[in-house]
């Protein structure tokens, strides 16, 4: 009798702990929103009506749009447990190329939206190439990316030969002042772009095989899923994403350089991690990455506003990404050790 009491406590004991690790691991998932709330308080009572007044709340959608369209690419990416290198190198390609490709100041070409849908195509080819890389030719995926940053950026360079082109065409050079109920173009685009990269990761097979392949590929390569084709296809929609940041960021410049992309890739490993999506794949999402985004945007707008020096805002970011990684990583550990 004593040992049948004692095999029901340790079983009493175990549901307890199995409920009280989904308690913190629920409370986990929510600490990036608490973080952001936190932020939106804070700002709000230091720099007064000014941070939430409608002028500054633009400006903070605004700021977020290219940011947010690099880093759904990159979450996808860091889903399966992999990493790409090669944003800042295909962002600037594709703004460089498109710019190239429509009307402008430096060449009779006048392809119109034909240049936004090639520009794109390229991008989308190199992030394909990058996978095929890494899936056939068994390079590790920051090694493949990495290359490929510089491929991108000396294919950008080669599309102007040293002479940025300014867009002259009237549609496009316009583009980046239109604005429906007061939110620019550009952020409604890449809010577009977040509601397809929603779509894609909770309604379709291939956003529950990238789930399953960032937690353990052996699960799905034995139902028969081909883990080859999902990273495949990862690297080819990052590819489409920064090429979709890259066309946005020359619209906005009204001009076509690979500084378009000169510093892309910090912020949105930023913002992926502070989100909460673990490195080692299988957690997170886009949902995440809004978040994450938002958590940046509003600090360094935040910090601007209270007059830091951008150095300090610089180390102020590192330090709060370096909390994420860690509690990103406690998070891995405490799954796995179950």
């Amino acid at each position: 009798m004593k040992t049948h009491n004692s095999s029901i406590t340790i079983q009493e004991e175990f549901v307890q702990k199995i409920q009280d690790d989904n308690r913190k691991e629920k409370l986990m998932q929510l600490a990036p929103l608490l973080v952001l709330v936190g932020l939106i308080v804070v700002f709000a009572c230091i720099c007064g009506t000014a941070f939430v007044s409608p002028g500054n709340l633009i400006n903070l959608m605004n700021q977020l749009a290219l940011p947010l369209v690099v880093a759904l690419g990159l979450t996808f990416v860091i889903m399966l447990g992999s990493i790409d290198l090669s944003i800042d190198g295909t962002v600037g390609m594709a703004g460089s190329v498109f710019a190239c490709l429509v009307m402008n100041t430096q060449n009779d070409n006048d392809f119109g939206f034909a240049g936004v849908i090639l520009a794109i195509l390229l991008s989308t080819l190199c992030g394909m190439l990058i996978g095929l890389c890494h899936v056939y030719l068994r390079i590790p995926s920051f090694m493949a990316s990495f290359a490929f940053m510089y491929i991108c950026r000396g294919i950008g360079m080669i599309s102007y030969q040293g002479h940025p082109p300014t867009i002259t065409d009237e549609f496009f050079a316009g583009l980046s002042k239109v604005k429906t109920f007061g939110i620019p173009a550009v952020t409604w685009v890449a809010l577009v772009m977040f509601v397809i990269c929603y779509v894609i990761q909770e309604y379709t097979p291939f956003g529950r095989h990238i789930y399953a392949v960032g937690t353990n590929e052996a699960i799905p390569k034995a139902v028969g899923v081909s883990v080859q084709k999902v990273k495949i296809k990862v690297f080819t929609l990052a590819g489409f994403l920064f090429g979709v940041a890259g066309v946005l960021g020359a619209i906005r410049m009204g001009q076509g350089q690979v500084a378009i992309g000169a510093g892309k890739m910090f912020p949105a490993q930023a913002a992926v991690v502070v989100g909460g999506t673990a490195l080692s794949g299988g957690k997170g999402g886009v949902r995440n990455t809004l978040v994450g985004v938002l958590i940046m945007t509003v600090l360094e707008n935040g910090l601007t506003m209270v007059g830091v020096n951008p150095n300090i805002r610089t180390g102020i970011q590192g330090v709060i990404i370096l909390i994420s990684v860690i509690l990103t990583a406690a998070r891995g550990a405490k799954v796995i050790s179950k």
